[in-house]
């Protein structure tokens, strides 16, 4: 079991200048390996593993081609192209790594290579595409519990770091990333050092709820300095004009690290203005994207993350649905109330939208109604119209692309 016992000694025949002009570690081994001008042989050690690999290598060297095509010999052969710098092989071996079916395990045997080849310009183009792989795979979370709880590291980085989870809210996100944190490091210690530099990094604090991050101030999983940042950060964002979010968003754009970015949210975020005096009152304002307004058709909902009025939650949402005689398809708005429960609650409620081409909210339904836990209500066809005319070109309700909507909240004496 000696780690430097000998195995065998192989002779092979090469041309040095060959060799030299492909690898920086050739050029320098012949360079200073071969100071007398008839010394012939130059001396490489190698684990008895790599014995194949190299062979590939040094055809390569010869060829620009590789007789190997399965996913590990490749890997085995891009890792030898990185120990002796030919980065024209790794470039060859990341392309046809990159063309193969890609699988989880294959991604994840990408995402876990040394990290002096993950460095490597050559193979960032497969680690990307391996990443990509397994944020389409995992998109949506909540079909995958256990199986992206079982995720190494990298492998929940990568579907973390997605623009395009599919997920109720970036609350969601944060619990989840707590969830597996929990699992695969029992140790606090060794948690908070994954929260704080890896983690962490990838949870978009400035779209989490109020309610939430006040709970990341007291999360004992968390390094007291590092939530009192993020939740600051968060606050200073929240406060901000949109203009000045679409901003901060737009210069993140392209970084690893993107949290002012929104994600698709399957429960979309709201902006909610609370009155306690003279009486208890709260106005919400949820946008919605002509894409998300189309794609409502023909019986789709959208659902608003939820907000509190008199400490009870509520949500608002947005239907394409049939108007009452059922004769078109047409836009409706519902408010509803999150607990069930024998509660009940009497509020005045109004619906408005921005309308073209004063861009002013415009009252569109007014009502009062009594709620108990579970329970709905709103208008089938907001607008009036049907759902042809209401996306239309020519559309009075979109306003560059996004149709403003406001509720207004008051409990009743």
């Amino acid at each position: 079991m000696d780690l430097s016992t000998v195995l065998r000694v192989k002779t092979v025949h090469i041309s040095s200048p060959i060799l030299a002009a492909k690898s920086p570690f050739f050029y320098k081994l012949f360079s200073n390996g071969m100071r007398e001008s008839e010394q012939r042989y130059v001396t490489l050690r190698i684990h008895a593993s790599e014995e194949a690999a190299l062979m590939e290598l040094l055809n390569f060297m010869y060829s620009s081609t590789l007789s190997t095509t399965t996913p590990t010999a490749l890997l085995d052969v891009l890792m030898a192209a990185d120990k002796f710098e030919v980065a024209s092989c790794m470039r060859y071996c990341s392309r046809l790594l990159r063309n193969l079916p890609m699988t989880c395990e294959s991604a994840l045997l990408y995402l876990d290579l040394p990290s002096s080849v993950l460095m490597a310009d050559a193979v960032q183009p497969l680690t990307d595409t391996a990443k990509q792989f397994l944020a389409a795979r995992y998109k949506d979370i909540s079909k995958f519990q256990e199986e992206v709880l079982n995720l190494p590291l990298a492998g929940i980085e990568a579907v973390l770091a997605s623009d395009d989870l599919q997920i109720a809210s970036e609350d969601a996100v944060y619990d989840f990333a707590l969830k597996w944190a929990r699992t695969h490091y029992p140790k606090l210690e060794e948690r908070r050092e994954i929260l704080g530099s890896r983690l962490g990094r990838l949870i978009r604090f400035p779209y989490m709820t109020c309610r939430k991050l006040k709970k990341v101030l007291t999360c004992n999983d968390f390094d007291p300095e590092l939530a009192s940042k993020v939740v600051l950060e968060s606050l200073f964002f929240k406060a901000e004009t949109p203009y000045r979010q679409r901003a901060l968003a737009a210069e993140e754009a392209n970084s690893t690290y993107r949290r002012f970015v929104e994600r698709a949210y399957k429960y979309r975020p709201v902006k909610v203005v609370e009155f306690e005096l003279p009486r208890q009152q709260c106005v919400v304002y949820l946008d919605l994207k002509r894409e998300e307004c189309a794609h409502l058709f023909p019986a789709g909902r959208i659902y608003s993350q939820a907000f509190h009025l008199g400490g009870q939650g509520f949500f608002l949402s947005a239907h394409c649905n049939m108007d009452q005689q059922s004769s078109f398809h047409c836009f409706g708005l519902f408010l509803g109330m999150q607990e069930k429960g024998s509660v009940s609650f009497a509020v005045d409620y109004e619906f408005a939208a921005r309308i073209k081409p004063t861009e002013e909210y415009v009252s569109k339904y007014k009502g009062n109604y009594t709620f108990t836990g579970g329970k709905a209500v709103g208008y089938r066809n907001l607008f009036g119209i049907p759902w042809t005319a209401f996306m239309a070109d020519d559309s009075i309700y979109f306003i560059n692309g996004n149709l403003h909507l406001r509720a207004e909240l008051t409990i009743r004496q």
